[in-house]
């Protein structure tokens, strides 16, 4: 399953990352790629050793956790740390997958889920395209500054060249508490199905059961 979120950014958040973000040091991105993913990937990515952008990826990690499908969709066990990217004219990823187990340690982690939070406007760069293969063929994914896309980290995927503008993006990894896919879908559709009934003013009791049976799959599911 892959899922938009809208708005995951407001405009001040967005001014106040890209602020920052003009005042970060970059460098290649070929550092922080698996093995098999670096002679695929170039870009450029700020020092995620350096206490402000440290900082930043709180920020933006805070306002991820907030937005209100994010918790359905991905029902998040650990979140990795953010890196943020610039690619700019004629730089791309080629096409790879993301590793299984990210990081080190306590603070390795499955990588279940794949997010990119898009932080240019759309209008300010041509090309950059997330791609991502499906069932259905290749999908191409630019959205509006703020929003993120959030899809399987096992699925293969790349970049598009930007071709001209700088493409600003924020990427992170979910290890879910449900790994399987099918059965997060099925938690994902029947929580959106309880908002909108509650929103159509059904009856509390009725809720209540689906609910029940929303936290007694939960039990059955988490790891």
């Amino acid at each position: 399953m892959s899922l938009i979120l809208q708005g995951v950014l407001e405009a001040d958040d967005i001014v106040r990352v890209r602020t920052e973000l003009a005042e970060l040091d970059w460098a290649s991105g070929k550092r922080t790629a698996g093995a098999a993913a670096r002679g695929v990937k170039e870009n450029l990515q700020a020092d995620g050793a350096h206490p402000r952008t440290r900082e930043l990826e709180r920020f933006v990690a805070e306002a991820l956790r907030r937005h209100p499908l994010f918790e359905i969709a991905a029902r998040p066990a650990r979140l990795s740390r953010l890196m943020f990217s610039r690619y700019e004219p004629g730089m791309t990823y080629g096409a790879h997958t993301d590793d299984a187990l990210m990081g080190r340690g306590e603070d390795k982690l499955r990588t279940d889920l794949a997010l990119t939070i898009f932080i240019a406007d759309r209008e300010s760069y041509e090309g950059g395209e997330l791609v991502v293969d499906s069932a259905l063929g290749e999908q191409g994914v630019k959205l509006e500054a703020g929003d993120a896309f959030l899809y399987s980290a096992g699925s293969i995927h790349h970049v598009a060249p930007v071709t001209s503008g700088v493409r600003f993006a924020a990427v992170g990894w979910v290890q879910s508490f449900v790994p399987d896919l099918t059965q997060r879908e099925t938690l994902f559709d029947l929580s959106v199905t309880r908002g909108r009934l509650a929103e159509a003013g059904v009856a509390r009791e009725e809720l209540l059961r689906l609910d029940k049976s929303i936290s007694n799959l939960l039990r059955m599911w988490a790891r």
